[in-house]
Formats: C-alpha cells, sequence, structure tokens
C-alpha cells in the first residue's frame, strides 16, 4: 500500500514504520521531526494547517516520482500525530492541537477518496488513566462499549476525534478506524520498568494493568490496513497478559473490589479486552514482557 502516516518520528511511530516499510508498504511520514530511516520518506508538516494536510497527502512522496508516471492518491492514512499526554503543553494547547489536527487529516483524506483511515484514540478515553485520585472501571474487562467519560484534556480530544471520525465516516461511507491504544512500551523499557511494577502493581492501576509492544502496535495497524468493510469502529489495542506478576483473580481482589467480573479470565489476562480485535481483524499479539526479563 501507499500509506501517508502522522506522527511517525514518535515513541510508536519509530516502531511502527520500520514494520509496515517492511511489509512492502511505501510511506511518506508528516512529522516536524524527521524520522531519518531507510526506505520512509520524511516531510515536515504542521497538522493544524489544513492546507498543508491538504497537499501533504497529493503530493509526491519521493523525488524519484518525476520519473515516470505520477503516482495516485495514497491508499491508506494512519494518523497518530499528538501531543502525546498530558503536562507537555497547557490543557488548551493539548486539546487544540490534538482536535483540529486531527479533523484537518480526517477531513483531507475523506474528501480525497481515501478509503482506509486509521486514527490513534487512547485508553484515556475511560476516564482512568488521567483521572484526578482513583476511578474504577464500571466493570472488568473494559471493552469498548465501557463509557467514555474523559476526564482530562487529552482523553477530552480523544473523544472528540472518535465523534469526528464517526461523522465522516457516515457521510463517506469509507473504513474509519479508531485505536485506543494502551501505555506503549518500547523493547528497552521491558528491563527499565518491569522489575518496579512486579514489586509494586499498584503502579499499573491508571493503565487498567495492561499495555501494549510498539512492535505489535505496528502489527495492528497492518491487521487494520488488511480489513476492509468494516466502516467506523474503535479497537483496544493491548498485548493479552497484564503488566503486573499478579495472577488476574488477584489482581481483581486487590484491586476491584466490588466492580462487576463480566466473565471468566485467564490466568494473567489482560483485564483491556482485545476480543474486538482478535475477532474482527486477527489481531494476535504475543504474550511479551515475561519473556523479556525472565519472569515466570
Amino acid at each position: 500500500m501507499r500509506i501517508v502516516f502522522t506522527g511517525g518520528s514518535g515513541k510508536a511511530g519509530r516502531h511502527v514504520l520500520p514494520f509496515l516499510r517492511d511489509q512492502g508498504h511505501e510511506i511518506l511520514n508528516l512529522d516536524r521531526v524527521p524520522l531519518g530511516a531507510e526506505g520512509i520518506n520524511d516531510l515536515d508538516v504542521d497538522l493544524t494547517d489544513s492546507g498543508q494536510v491538504w497537499n501533504a497527502m497529493t503530493q509526491i512522496f519521493d523525488l524519484s516520482e518525476l520519473d515516470g508516471t505520477a503516482p495516485g492518491r495514497p491508499d491508506a492514512v494512519v494518523h497518530f500525530a499528538a501531543v502525546p499526554r498530558i503536562g507537555l503543553t497547557a490543557d488548551n494547547v493539548t486539546f487544540e492541537n490534538n482536535v483540529i489536527s486531527t479533523y484537518n487529516v480526517i477531513e483531507a483524506a475523506v474528501k480525497l477518496g481515501i478509503p482506509k483511515i486509521l486514527f490513534a484514540s487512547s485508553e484515556t478515553t475511560y476516564g482512568i488513566c488521567f483521572a484526578q485520585g482513583e476511578v474504577l472501571p464500571d466493570y472488568v474487562p473494559v471493552d469498548e462499549d465501557h463509557p467514555t467519560v474523559p476526564h482530562d484534556s487529552y482523553a477530552m480530544a480523544k473523544v472528540a476525534n472518535e465523534v469526528t471520525a464517526r461523522s465522516f465516516q457516515v457521510r463517506s461511507g469509507l473504513d474509519i478506524y479508531g485505536l485506543r491504544i494502551n501505555n506503549v512500551i518500547e523493547p528497552h523499557e521491558y528491563v527499565e520498568l518491569f522489575s518496579a511494577f512486579v514489586k509494586n502493581p499498584d503502579l499499573r492501576r491508571r493503565n487498567i494493568f495492561a499495555y501494549i509492544d510498539a512492535r505489535d502496535l505496528g502489527l495492528m495497524v497492518e491487521r487494520c490496513l488488511q480489513t476492509d468493510g468494516l466502516g467506523y469502529e474503535v479497537f483496544n489495542v493491548a498485548n493479552p497478559d497484564t503488566s503486573v506478576d499478579l495472577p488476574s483473580a488477584k489482581v481483581a481482589e486487590r484491586f476491584y473490589p466490588g466492580v462487576e467480573m463480566r466473565g471468566e479470565m485467564g490466568e494473567y489476562e489482560t483485564f483491556y479486552s482485545i476480543e474486538k480485535a482478535r475477532r474482527l481483524l486477527g489481531f494476535e499479539p504475543p504474550e511479551r514482557w515475561r519473556d523479556e526479563i525472565g519472569t515466570s
């Protein structure tokens, strides 16, 4: 596929883009900072400027494309660019940047008739991650039907972006999929972080005890690219195991007393349900962290 990818130089994108390149896709990375990876084209674009977004989606990926027939429109747009959390810019700036940039990207893609649009939503939409104090889920495992009641500007923007995407999908009939991505873990972070998570599981309650390996996020994007005809859908994205060394039954007993348990769970099964992605996309990421740090 010919893919326009926004935010490919960020924490998630710098792992996802090489994965997609290795699947044979042509990629144009729209980011203020170049990734500089072999076989991936970089373009400096301000996504809050709709004119720049439109031009980026209609121009060549590389100077080599000047030879021969001009390439056609992209086959897909994957939108990951964002202020990545609260606390990095003023709250209003976070909200404004993340909402306007997403609107511009989806609007341009829809009006150009690009048939597949993916955008990064977030675990924060469920109102647990960045809440003041402790907020418990209504039930576990948390699936895509759980209420989204955000407590912060970042999550508010993500919920607004889901509304935007759904509206554009109804108008266009194109496939637009939102990825409610859990805490992204890079390979080097297993050694750096997970020993602390084993010693103190409390550190993971805001992430619903879940995580997604950055490399497996590439697998999720690829499964979305290869699955057509779903219209508008949102998907939780996580690895199948929890990020702590407590059996899930013990996690529920200790951290979710009185919270409704919907169905039986495996011994270390994630509380951030990925059943929908498994069922509709065939998303089957491996369990990761125990192998990475040697914990049984």
